[in-house]
């Protein structure tokens, strides 16, 4: 210590500076080769064998000189070849940038790469700051010298460095700096503005926010969507897969992507949300659990993306290990804000954020000004391209937040307010929906729906709180018909129902078995269990003396006789509705009224009459539909409306008025974004009419929109009766074969359900296909 540094006191953190770099210089690790042994409680000797080799400096060219202390890059760089390019642009004119990023994002990556690229274009070279080893912002400049092999001996080294770099034209790499940012930014500024031929290139989690500085945001690696099935060639078009695929194979000596796999690598990358050390990490877990395991294992990523090189810094061995890193350098407000934002599955507003994690330890005031600071340092990713700022945190950082809110001992406390937020919120979004088409705003609803997921499954839990989540069922069924989740809205129902109280509210009960019986109307349940709702509705409709209710249990009863196959009881459930419509004089009901009792008389046989109400309730609505009788009814009254009719036309020798009504139909459904109603008017008018009139390709195409529809949905009736349709015009077009199979499959299907109603035109059609194949006694069935 005497000998390198005289005169001067030298503590242990500079040494190490010194040594790493030394390291570097060498290419330690780099094949196998060994230099410096660190002995414990001693210090480092120099272990690599030692020859003689004569002098060759004086023959060696200028140009043989090595100009740069940039580490070898051991692994080619995936995804990021338009960033390198863009920024090797960018960087000679504007002198100083950063590259700024979340934990395992590459930032450091990209900069090598970057560095790399700009060799040519700097006199003097380029040269690698590490300064990740640092405690001491007061030892930066001496990492810059150390990486300079300048031997300086003052005490305060900034007016030395800047006197030996005034002549210099070179590019400084300034690596992970935001545990030492402000010692690097005042560096940064003091260069910049005394020596004009240095550039400086820095990564770090934040900007450093100095003089001069264009900032970089490092994205993740772009990943297939979630729940998507990919094949391997679609798969393999993403980076993050691109990457996953890469390092598998090094872990595995050789791996492939079959189709088989390709969805479960495009889950685990979307799960992992792009990032490429959490890439890694799990792809070096696939030698022990293959990649459908793995995929099912990542609700633990903690504790599994632990495999990193032995070669890496610590903080770079494991997830928990990058996200510590940020984490130990957050002042204690923002940890506190980090932690209670992981209660948020997906992206919130500000304003629910305050609503949710404002405390006397955290005052609502401040957490505009932390959330702004954890954007800053790459914690939490914004999205500005909405009317409002949402903010949401990547999955493994929230993760890891929640594990640190498990470990405050305030996780309950901090659910049980978002799960009362959720339930406000959307109870005060009722009027909202009541009055807005359902096509507007749909993005805004959907985001809704990850927060209502994980509350619920909070509230249902050993620690959450059953009364909760019975109202916020209540309150979310709105929204799950809204995007047409009617499985998923049945499931949730049934659940709340098993915890109502001996003695429940009334309404509160009425509510659920409303949401019950309109859930079970679409999917494919007992329907026994669908009449015994509505019944359950009308009777609390009259003890309450709910005409609102009432008029909803009737249109259920309606709609559940109509599947069946029972017209006539249709028919007067129909007349019951238009009559206690007509006692309120609510002229929108009086119409939904003929609406139905124009369809209950369509399939009675009697399209004089149907048609006459149908047409009367379409010259008298309003176009569109007021979004409030979707809610309420489950469909747009107006399609449906005109589904009937068009078959109505059609029984009444009027085809080309049929299929213009069935078309005006679709168009209409398709303008209000409603899922269940398109599907009914492709179903029930677009495919039905076409096949009648013999136009097999309009209806090949409609019938390929509804597979795709109700499949999206999860309508597997609709579903089944797009596979029915298609089995159909197979049989029009002669391949009976092929027909018979799709229409008894399809058939099979519906029936299981008891919706008889939807098999009627199929028995038809079947019959057909079976004389042509001989197999008239097939047709008794």
């Amino acid at each position: 210590m005497a000998r390198v540094w005289p005169n001067g006191t030298v503590d242990e953190s500079n040494l190490k500076v010194h040594v790493a770099a030394l390291r570097r210089a060498l290419g330690e690790g780099h094949g196998g080769n060994r230099y410096l042994l660190t002995v414990p409680g001693r210090g480092y000797q120099f272990v690599a064998p030692i020859s003689s080799a004569e002098d060759t400096s004086a023959a060696a060219s200028p140009s043989a000189k090595r100009l740069h202390n940039l580490p070898t890059m051991l692994t080619r760089l995936i995804g990021r070849a338009d960033t390198v390019s863009k920024l090797a642009q960018q960087l000679p004119r504007r002198r100083f940038l950063t590259i700024v990023g979340t934990g395992g994002v590459g930032t450091t990556s990209v900069a090598l790469a970057l560095a790399e690229a700009l060799l040519s274009s700097y006199e003097d070279g380029v040269w690698f700051v590490e300064l990740a080893p640092l405690v001491d912002p007061r030892l930066v400049p001496a990492a810059l010298a150390a990486a300079l092999g300048l031997e300086l001996r003052a005490e305060d080294l900034l007016p030395a460095l800047l006197s030996a770099l005034r002549y210099k034209q070179m590019l400084l790499v300034l690596d992970n700096c935001e545990h030492v940012i402000d010692a690097a930014a005042g560096l940064a500024a003091s260069i910049l503005s005394e020596v004009p031929s240095v550039h400086i290139l820095a990564t770090s989690r934040e900007p450093l926010r100095a003089a001069g500085e264009y900032v970089h945001r490092l994205r993740p690696l772009a990943s297939p969507p979630r729940e998507t099935q990919l094949t391997a060639a679609e798969a393999l078009t993403y980076p993050a897969v691109q990457l996953f695929v890469e390092r598998a194979a090094a872990s595995l000596g050789e791996f492939e992507l079959h189709d088989a796999d390709a969805p479960s690598v495009a889950d685990i990358c979307a799960k992992l949300d792009g990032v490429p050390l959490a890439i890694e990490f799990a792809a070096a877990r696939a030698d022990a659990f293959g990649v459908r395991d793995l995929a099912s294992r990542l609700d633990d990523r903690l504790r599994l993306l632990t495999t990193g090189r032995r070669t890496a810094l610590p903080r770079h061995r494991t997830m928990r290990a990058t996200l510590d890193w940020s984490y130990e350098f957050l002042p204690e407000l923002e940890r506190l804000v980090l932690q209670r934002l992981a209660v948020f599955a997906g992206t919130c507003s500000l304003e629910a954020a305050i609503a949710v994690i404002a405390s006397s330890e955290v005052a609502a005031s401040e957490i505009p000004e932390d959330i702004a600071n954890l954007v800053a340092k790459s914690l939490i990713t914004p999205d500005v391209g909405g009317a409002v700022v949402l903010y949401r945190l990547l999955e493994t950082t929230r993760a890891y937040a929640l594990d640190k809110l498990v470990e405050s001992g305030q996780l309950h406390q901090f659910a049980r307010r978002h799960a009362e937020y959720c339930c406000d919120l959307l109870e005060g979004l009722m009027a909202e929906w009541a009055a807005r088409p359902a096509a507007e705003g749909i993005g805004d609803h959907r985001r809704h729906i990850d927060e209502v997921r994980a509350a619920l499954d909070w509230a249902f839990s050993p620690h959450g709180d059953a009364s909760i989540g019975v109202a916020l069922t209540a309150a979310a069924v709105p929204l799950w018909m809204r995007l047409s989740l009617l499985n998923e809205c049945r499931q949730r129902v049934e659940r709340a129902i098993s915890y109502l109280e001996p003695d429940p509210d009334p309404r509160r009960e009425m509510q659920l078995y409303l949401a019950l019986g309109q859930s079970l109307a679409q999917a494919m349940s007992p329907l026994a269990e669908t009449n015994a709702a509505w019944q359950r509705v009308l009777a609390l409709a009259e003890k309450c003396d709910d005409t609102e209710y009432r008029l909803r249990a009737l249109w259920g009863l309606y709609n559940y006789h109509l599947t069946v196959g029972n017209d006539r009881a249709c028919l007067r459930f129909a007349e019951r509705f238009r009559d206690l419509a007509a006692q309120q004089s609510d002229s929108a009901d009086i119409l939904v009224g003929h609406r139905l009792i124009g369809t209950a008389l369509h399939y009675l046989g009697n399209q004089s009459e149907a048609r006459h109400n149908l047409e009367h309730m379409l010259d008298r609505s309003v176009a569109p539909a007021p979004p409030s009788q979707i809610l309420r009814f489950q469909f747009d009254q107006r399609v449906l409306a005109q589904v009937s009719l068009s078959r109505s036309l059609w029984l009444q020798g009027f085809p080309e008025q049929a299929i213009r009504m069935a078309h005006s139909s679709v168009e209409d459904a398709q303008a209000i974004g409603h899922a269940l109603s398109l599907c009914i008017a492709l179903a029930d008018a677009a495919c039905l009419v076409g096949l009648f009139i013999g136009d097999h390709a309009s209806v090949e195409a409609n019938a390929a929109i509804l597979l795709e529809r109700s499949a999206k949905h999860g309508l597997h009736i609709w579903n089944a009766w797009a596979r029915g349709i298609s089995g159909a015009v197979f049989n029009r077009r002669g391949d009976s074969v092929t027909g018979i199979g799709l229409l008894r499959s399809a058939m099979n299907e519906i029936r299981a359900t008891g919706f008889v109603q939807r098999n009627r035109v199929f028995f038809g059609i079947l019959a057909q296909g079976l004389l042509r194949t001989r197999q008239a006694a097939g047709c008794q069935s």
